[in-house]
């Protein structure tokens, strides 16, 4: 099939109901996926007595979650091209729900950091995957009004993620955490067995499995990811196990990136593919947009806890108003993109964005809560008008059978920005604060280094094109 991905400049199609159905379908199953990567991280203190184990090694629930999930993203198109998309998802889903129940039964921290990897190594292809069948059904039709309705569980997941959690621990113990999860799987792959097309594997022989591109992308980013984790710890980015891997990764990628255009199409990812413009500024400014996202959300709750004296519960149920800001302006930033353009609204929403952030970079621990809840629901309506345009851009122009390639970059700048986003503001809280210097001026610290990561985002705003147009 030919037909690119795009809309005209003029008045934009309603959604198809078919192409609502199939979206719905597998937000159905994606949506466990999206929220797990957050919901766990308000538990990890009660891990640590639970199952008898330090901080440092609780951490890696966490870690080991992100890195497996790296290591399926690069596969996931050639996995789709020898299963075909319906059966690649629900096999996916499968061995995600099976993490999830393992997790939930894990007996100490070994076994559950090991069930976790099961968890990410299922929701790798998943994410990605997602996208792909949504935008292959969508041929380009209404992107703006469908990137809302599919980006919505993306953007909520990191803000409402922690709020779940904590309202799970509240009343239930942790191995609910991952007990939630097995409904949405269930229901998931049923919609999926009867809605999405049976596509079947690609016709002839396909692409070979590009083994020299697995084996330098993976240990790639697995080793950037694994670097930047370790930022937080004492030292920063002079640690040993902070610079030398992601020095390493680094390279890789380089290499990885060499090989590829060498390869073309046939390579484990088609790097070629960054040379279209509206995907090279659409995954960059998804990565500019996940660092101001990950980043805030790693010191909000902290800010509160720390500075304002709430606990875990009470922190997330501030942050909830976050998440009604970012539902409310998420059919307005879809209708806008797909109307007046995804240029208007990204600098929009990267504008109230950062506008958002500064409050609490003058904010002490007598500014009122009130205010502050406020100015966390602006910020939510901020993220909710940037995801659209953004990943509605960066399919734009591109045929089917480019599209699961497209979607990986895209996860793999989400993921990266994000890491990267924790990781610096990480340093810089702690750079701020440490030896016994005033944590409210370091909290201050951090927030003007937030605003100025979303202010990046702004300037690429003016990259994005005015009209979403057929190319």
């Amino acid at each position: 099939m030919s037909a690119s991905v795009g809309v005209s400049a003029g008045a934009s199609p309603g959604l198809d109901p078919g192409v609502v159905k199939i979206a719905l379908a597998v937000i159905a199953g994606g949506i466990a996926v999206i929220f797990d990567a957050t919901i766990v991280s308000i538990a990890l203190r009660e891990l640590t007595t639970d199952l008898h184990a330090s901080l440092a090694t609780i951490q890696w629930v966490s870690t080991a979650y992100l890195l497996a999930m790296f290591v399926a993203i690069p596969p996931t198109g050639w996995l789709q091209d020898r299963l075909g998309g319906k059966r690649l998802w629900i096999a996916a889903l499968g061995v995600f729900m099976l993490g999830s129940v393992l997790c939930a039964v894990a007996w100490d921290a070994p076994s559950l950091i090991a069930f976790r990897v099961l968890q990410g190594l299922g929701g790798g292809v998943m994410m990605p995957l997602m996208m792909t069948l949504i935008m292959q059904a969508a041929h380009g039709q209404s992107m703006g009004r469908l990137m809302a309705l599919v980006g919505l569980p993306a953007s909520l997941g990191p803000i409402l993620g922690p709020v779940i959690g904590g309202v799970i621990l509240h009343w239930l113990d942790w191995p609910w955490l991952f007990l939630v999860n097995v409904p949405f799987c269930v229901i998931g792959a049923w919609l999926a067995w009867r809605i999405l097309p049976d596509d079947g594997p690609v016709a002839g022989p396909g692409r070979t499995l590009d083994i020299v591109g697995l084996t330098l992308v993976v240990p790639g980013l697995v080793t950037v990811i694994f670097g930047l984790t370790n930022v937080s710890r004492t030292g920063g980015f002079a640690r040993d196990d902070v610079w030398i891997p992601v020095v390493a990764g680094v390279a890789l990628l380089v290499a990885f990136t060499v090989w590829g255009v060498r390869r073309g199409s046939r390579a484990l990812l088609d790097i070629r593919l960054l040379a279209h413009g509206p995907l090279a500024v659409g995954s960059f400014s998804l990565a500019v947009m996940s660092i101001a996202l990950y980043g805030s959300m790693l010191m909000l709750p902290l800010y509160f806890q720390e500075l304002r004296g709430h606990g875990a519960l009470g922190a997330a149920l501030i942050l909830i108003s976050q998440g009604v800001g970012a539902l409310v302006s998420r059919t307005l930033g879809g209708r806008l993109t797909d109307d007046v353009g995804p240029r208007f609204v990204a600098i929009l929403g990267f504008a109230i964005l950062a506008a958002a952030t500064v409050p609490f970079a003058l904010a002490g621990t007598s500014t009122p809560l009130w205010w502050l809840i406020v100015v966390l629901f602006i910020r939510g309506v901020g993220l909710g008008l940037v995801m659209t345009p953004i990943m509605t851009v960066s399919f734009t122009g591109l045929v089917p059978t480019q599209m699961p390639d497209a979607s990986v970059i895209t996860r793999v700048a989400q993921q990266v920005g994000g890491s990267f986003g924790t990781a610096v503001l990480a340093v810089v809280l702690e750079a701020s604060t440490v030896g016994g210097r005033d944590s409210v001026a370091g909290f201050h610290h951090a927030f003007w280094w937030a605003t100025g990561f979303t202010l990046v985002g702004v300037i690429l705003g003016f990259l994005l094109p005015t009209r979403l147009a057929l190319e």
